[in-house]
């Protein structure tokens, strides 16, 4: 139970930080392209995880 509720306070911040990390470095590593790509890839799969690990009441 208490790896849940980690992973589930854990979840907004790791996006909140990997997001404007990654994508720049993808951005001038790889081209607008393939950065706006990976922008899209990690953006969707933090609100997929996002919705996954959120605690709803019942």
């Amino acid at each position: 139970m208490k790896i849940s509720r980690f992973f589930v306070a854990v979840t907004p911040l790791a996006g909140a930080i990997i997001f404007p990390l990654v994508v720049p470095i993808s951005i001038s590593q790889l081209g607008i392209s393939s950065g706006v790509i990976i922008a899209l890839l990690v953006s969707t799969l933090w609100f997929v995880s996002m919705l996954r690990t959120s605690e709803m009441p019942h």
